[in-house]
């Protein structure tokens, strides 16, 4: 093949792959925007009057409602419900990190035995199993716990449902790590447990940070448990339910629950955003030690 020839070939294989990057990046702007038009409609519309939004709900709003805000704040006494949802937050992701990278730990230092292989079994199952067919069997035994009406009872709730995908993210990302610093910190006269505290769990922040971020979203925006746990009292609901509560069965004051659906959203959306780049340097190390 002349020099000729191969200039022509590199110059049709290198427009082919601009071709192709543009195309890809064109149906990422898509499903990008698929995404992202819920969003932009209930920002948009949690600042319009009722009747403005009877009229178009697709249009921008002609003026700003800003009085929908202040009235939701003091109708769901906003910072009461923040408190709750950011205690259960804080229960259920503490909880499941703790349990989840101890549980791990121990059983990728003995993955050999057959009790861990099944222990492990056991651990991921659940993540198989859909929440709807046992939610009414829940629901009786937290009762008889005494742990329904409490924001520190569905906290607790929470590490039985994140542990599991904790635990087979966690323990993926443990195998990367060399045993050999177990065996030197048991030279140095270190115990399991500070061995884990001290030296192992520091390099498990990337895929910490990922496990926090993906739990902080779903604990924080989670409907279906609040709805069965906490309901009952206002003093106990999150700001999901306290949004929940403009949906009547006859009547929807939608211009309000809109608003509040926005106001319930954001505090979340800034904790992704924030720790978004984490998320993918945690995958990306795992990965790599891989």
């Amino acid at each position: 093949m002349t020099s000729v020839s191969k200039k022509k070939h590199s110059f049709g294989r290198n427009k082919r792959t601009k071709l192709a990057n543009t195309i890809l990046q064109i149906l990422l702007l898509f499903v990008s925007a698929v995404y992202f038009y819920p969003i932009i409609l209930m920002c948009i519309n949690a600042v319009k009057s009722r009747r403005e939004m009877a009229l178009s709900v697709l249009t921008l709003p002609k003026k700003i409602i800003w009085s929908n805000i202040a009235y939701v704040f003091n109708d769901i006494d906003y910072l009461t419900l923040f408190r709750n949802t950011m205690v259960v937050t804080v229960i259920g992701v503490v909880g499941i990190v703790s349990i989840s990278s101890i549980a791990a730990y121990m059983l990728s230092r003995r993955s050999t035995t057959r009790y861990a292989k099944v222990t492990r079994a056991v651990l991921i199952a659940p993540m198989l199993i859909p929440f709807q067919t046992f939610m009414v069997t829940l629901l009786k035994v937290m009762m008889g716990l005494h742990l329904t009406g409490s924001i520190w009872g569905l906290g607790i709730q929470y590490w039985g449902f994140g542990v599991p995908m904790a635990v087979f993210i966690y323990y993926n990302f443990m195998k990367t790590v060399p045993k050999e610093i177990d065996e030197s910190a048991k030279i140095d006269g270190a115990s399991t447990l500070r061995s884990f505290v001290s030296i192992i769990f520091p390099l498990l922040r990337p895929v910490t940070i990922t496990i926090i971020v993906l739990n902080v979203m779903w604990i924080w925006n989670d409907f279906v448990l609040p709805l069965l746990m906490v309901n009952s009292r206002s003093s106990t609901r999150t700001l999901v339910l306290g949004a929940y509560g403009y949906i009547g069965q006859f009547v929807t004051q939608w211009d309000y629950a809109l608003c509040a659906m926005a106001m319930a959203a954001i505090p979340s959306i800034i904790v992704f955003l924030i720790l978004q780049k984490y998320i993918v340097d945690g995958v990306v190390a795992g990965s790599i030690k891989g």
